[in-house]
């Protein structure tokens, strides 16, 4: 596919990793021919935390798992064409909603895999506005621009529909999430006003102290979920694998513990996700039994 940016193949987890979840070396040798099942994803921190875990315990039940990192768009149509087997990364009922009408009849959603997520413009605590209607008033306070993400991102297409709205006179800028926090970072380092799209859960509102512009016009929506989609015929191919993909789901509490642990420097998002489902496995076990 020309949009993959990232293909790796993450091999069987290792036999410390087995040690602790009942898993016999005469059953890995059998789960050896489980199959690969291909996750899609897109490079945001929180999906990055989830698909790294989610494939950690599918490595747990034998399967072998191969990550792909797409833009939102890619990912979907991966998804639609069979080259996905299933995304943990589908924001919905508002972010995603075009992607995943258009690709329905080739898909299946199997529901949410966490609650409890927001979308809109943030901004620091002290920065002294508060809603999305005064940002043209103090447009130089934030330099005339909206620091936003990649540019296929739903949340950026959201907020084009935003600056239109409100007629604003900042500029969307995109990037990636990486220049996103950078941007954050630094302004709040300086203790200077800016203002980036932002979403929860994120690591940044662990490590900063930040806010959500109110968005009287409600073009964000209100809160939204992230479900856990699936190519069609994956319940017939890999029942197994389906069942986990099923029964995954958690809290936004355990989502950012992985995010906070991807965060620090020379950190790797599956060794860590393996660590974490190594230190839970009483959550893992009820994904595994599902």
């Amino acid at each position: 596919m020309k949009t993959r940016t990232l293909n790796h193949r993450i091999r069987l987890a290792s036999l410390a990793l087995v040690a602790g979840t009942g898993l016999t070396a005469g059953s890995m040798a059998h789960a050896q021919d489980q199959g690969t099942v291909n996750l899609a994803y897109v490079e945001w921190s929180s999906e990055v935390a989830s698909t790294n875990v989610i494939a950690a315990v599918l490595e747990q039940a034998g399967f072998e798992v191969e990550l792909t990192s797409l833009s939102a768009a890619a990912m979907f149509q991966a998804l639609s064409t069979g080259d996905a087997d299933a995304i943990v990364a589908a924001w919905l009922p508002t972010t995603h909603a075009d992607y995943m009408e258009r690709v329905g009849d080739n898909t299946e959603d199997l529901g949410v895999n966490l609650d409890g997520t927001k979308l809109g413009l943030v901004v620091p605590e002290y920065t002294n506005v508060d809603s999305i209607a005064d940002l043209n008033d103090n447009a130089d306070s934030f330099n005339g621009e909206i620091i936003g993400i990649d540019p296929g991102a739903g949340l950026m297409a959201l907020t084009e529909e935003v600056v239109d709205t409100y007629d604003l006179g900042l500029n969307l800028r995109s990037g990636s999430g990486a220049t996103m926090t950078a941007a954050l970072a630094s302004a709040i380092q300086n203790e200077e006003d800016v203002v980036v799209t932002g979403w929860t859960p994120h690591w940044m509102f662990a490590r900063f102290d930040l806010k959500y512009l109110e968005d009287p016009e409600n073009v964000y929506g209100g809160a939204e979920q992230i479900h856990t989609v699936v190519r069609s015929g994956l319940e017939e191919d890999m029942p197994e694998a389906y069942a986990i993909l099923d029964a995954f789901e958690w809290t936004p509490e355990q989502m950012g513990e992985v995010m906070l642990m991807n965060q620090e420097d020379g950190s790797d998002p599956y060794e860590n996700a393996k660590q974490w489902v190594e230190e839970n496995q009483d959550v893992v076990e009820q994904w595994l039994n599902g």
